[in-house]
């Protein structure tokens, strides 16, 4: 296995899933009676990780609190404040490398993946430099296509990334194994204090150090609204519930 080590992106204020989730953060949001983040924390686990990074931001207290009370045994998580999350997720990235060096996988605390499929990712041989991302090349099957995060592939080489791009064969999972390089690609892919994660990978993918992983039939789902957590809920089997969460005994 690549690493045992995860970094987490759980800084964001979900503007687009707030008439779920209110004031909570977007990773507490319950998904087939489970907060995102457990379900994500859960997967990566059984998939053999059990060191966890989690960047925080909007109400990061919630998510501390949360994790308190679940006591998760037999995982080691720590935090990092990312006071920046209005700007892109690049930045929680690069907030995140201030701790890591070493290899790692790298998460979206609102994509729901299969235990295998990130068992899998691990399996790959990652060289130095590089980024490894896993793809879906299912595109009939994408919920919600003009948001997702298109990719074009030269092979198992990725040459272009981003919601917008013309011509693309797969669909970003939002899974990626990395090596510390991404933090100097991120860093160069900086303009005006602010930079993506895409961004951060066209620089990879111009130094060919961004190569593609098909999850082949796996399923996964980036639930970033109200339609796409219920279409999730639908997709990995259970009914959508609506959103509880009690943190130290108080319902938030």
């Amino acid at each position: 296995m690549a690493t045992n080590l995860a970094l987490i992106l759980a800084a964001g204020n979900g503007s687009r899933l707030k008439n779920v989730s209110g004031t909570l953060p977007k990773p507490l949001v319950q998904f087939n009676g489970r907060p995102l983040l457990e379900h994500v924390l859960l997967g990566a686990r059984d998939a053999g990780i059990d060191r966890f990074v989690i960047v925080v931001g909007y109400r990061g207290d919630l998510i501390r609190s949360w994790v308190a009370s679940r006591q998760f045994r037999g995982m080691h998580i720590d935090f990092v404040e990312n006071s920046e999350y209005n700007k892109s997720n690049g930045i929680s990235v690069l907030k995140g490398g201030q701790t890591i060096y070493e290899n790692f996988l790298l998460l979206m605390s609102d994509h729901i993946f299969e235990s295998e499929t990130a068992a899998a990712l691990l399996e790959q041989r990652v060289e130095d430099g590089e980024t490894i991302l896993a793809v879906d090349r299912k595109l009939e099957s994408i919920f919600d296509m003009d948001d997702a995060t298109k990719v074009r592939c030269l092979g198992d080489h990725i040459i272009d990334i981003g919601k917008e791009i013309p011509r693309y064969d797969a669909v970003d999972t939002g899974m990626f194994l990395c090596t510390p390089a991404i933090f100097s690609a991120l860093e160069q892919a900086t303009v005006n204090g602010n930079c993506s994660l895409s961004d951060g990978m066209r620089v990879l993918a111009a130094k060919r150090k961004f190569r593609a992983f098909d999850i082949g039939d796996a399923v996964w789902q980036d639930v970033d609204t109200p339609e796409a957590l219920e279409f999730g809920s639908n997709t990995f089997g259970e009914a959508y519930e609506p959103n509880q969460l009690l943190i130290e005994g108080a319902r938030v």
